[in-house]
């Protein structure tokens, strides 16, 4: 049996930065229906990204560009986050969301719901990785049994899922503990209190960028491409048509060039661009939910 917890502290503090960030009005946290409160009569629709960072980093990162698309689309986009992956993920699920940037909807369980893929970050694929400090005695992953492994959390699919269904593949029985966020799982990791952290290749290398801190990568995983621009069925063709749009033309507009270059700068990742995708890229993760152990799915 493979025991799982929850980082209680370190959910706090998530918690907190989501709150000072609501009061600035960075996340928002319903939908606005029309002519509600404001002048504008065109409704408002709701985006949630994953959380692959704090929420103070990821309002930061998605605010310029929810606001971007909103002008160069001429259809409204509003944020709304949770203070967790599976927090955001929950209002995919319980259809309080429009848009979604996301990996989480390619299990067979849930494509049913109709989401459809418009659009994905440029730049490599990413790879599920099992990650120590570069000076830590850990060198194998068999010498993790037993300890803490911390993850981002249960919907976490490249970081958690892939990594874990590893740990189970070869029996390599650790203690689950779920910090809300990869950089809560990395704190984890710097703190002493977790042996690994299962990660997404780009955001360890962005949190080898940011911090300084080396890491040693113990296993990874074959190839993923990046998280998916989806949109719910309900949101009307023109305006999914138009929203898409306006993200794949970022990148040859000068001011929303300036608005991803930003948004890369943030979080210290390579310049990128969003580009036109369709359900098919995403096949490597229906390969993986299709022979996945119950347990990590």
């Amino acid at each position: 049996m493979y025991r799982t917890r929850f980082a209680g502290p370190w959910l706090a503090a998530c918690l907190l930065a989501a709150l000072l960030v609501a009061s600035h009005g960075a996340c928002s946290a319903a939908r606005a229906e029309p002519g509600a409160g404001t002048a504008d009569p065109r409704p408002a629709y709701m985006f949630s990204p994953v959380n692959q960072h704090n929420v103070q980093i990821t309002a930061g990162y998605w605010n310029p560009i929810m606001d971007y698309v909103s002008r160069a689309s001429g259809v409204t986009v509003r944020l709304k986050l949770g203070r967790t992956s599976a927090d955001t993920t929950s209002f995919v699920l319980a259809q309080e969301v429009d848009f979604a940037f996301t990996n989480h909807l390619f299990a067979p369980e849930r494509e049913h719901m109709g989401w459809r893929v418009l659009a994905r970050r440029s730049g490599a694929p990413v790879r599920s990785q099992i990650v120590t400090l570069a000076d830590s005695k850990v060198t194998t992953l068999d010498a993790l049994a037993g300890g803490d492994v911390a993850f981002p959390g249960p919907e976490a699919t490249i970081a958690y899922q892939v990594s874990h269904a590893e740990l189970v593949r070869r029996a390599v029985r650790v203690d689950v503990v779920f910090a809300g966020n990869m950089d809560g799982a990395f704190a984890q990791l710097v703190s002493g209190k977790a042996r690994a952290v299962g990660a997404n290749s780009q955001l360890a290398a962005s949190f080898t960028a940011r911090t300084g801190q080396p890491l040693r990568v113990l296993w990874q995983s074959e190839r993923f491409n990046d998280l998916a621009l989806m949109v719910s069925p309900r949101v009307p063709a023109a305006a999914a048509e138009a929203v898409a749009r306006a993200f794949t033309g970022m990148a040859d507009d000068p001011q929303g060039r300036r608005v991803l270059d930003r948004a890369a700068a943030l979080v210290k990742s390579a310049p990128f661009a969003f580009v036109p995708a369709t359900g098919a890229d995403y096949a490597a993760y229906r390969d993986f939910h299709g022979r996945a152990p119950a347990g990590p799915r």
